[in-house]
């Protein structure tokens, strides 16, 4: 176990952006592709590490996608989100009557962190 020391919000500390997305079951495939799109807009831009979309294993979970996001910085997570391409896409997605979604977005540091050990029992 690890704990991360580090204050929050330090300068050049990278951040974890997490977005839940309530979204009914039957909509999820549409909405993924209008993500992807979206996706590549932000992988381009600088700081970006990485993303990941996870899709639930049931419909009758109450969060259908979670995004998380790394980002090297606060500052480059902001400056991508500001951008706007990316704002009209995101709007546009919130608007689409067509696959009525819920996001649930914030930024997150490590509280604690757990790896797994060499030898397992």
């Amino acid at each position: 176990m690890t704990t991360d020391s580090r204050p929050e919000n330090a300068p050049g500390s990278s951040v974890t952006f997490i977005n839940v997305f309530e979204i009914a079951a039957d909509q999820v495939d549409a909405f993924v592709a209008q993500w992807e799109r979206r996706a590549a807009l932000m992988s381009a831009k600088p700081g970006f590490l990485d993303s990941r979309l996870h899709r639930a294993r049931s419909s009758e979970t109450r969060f259908q996608l979670v995004n998380v996001s790394h980002w090297e910085t606060r500052e480059a997570w902001e400056a991508a989100t500001a951008d706007t391409e990316f704002q009209e896409r995101t709007r546009a997605a919130r608007e689409d009557a067509r696959t009525p979604i819920t996001p649930n977005p914030g930024l997150y540091d490590v509280a604690v962190q757990f790896t797994a050990t060499a030898e397992r029992g």
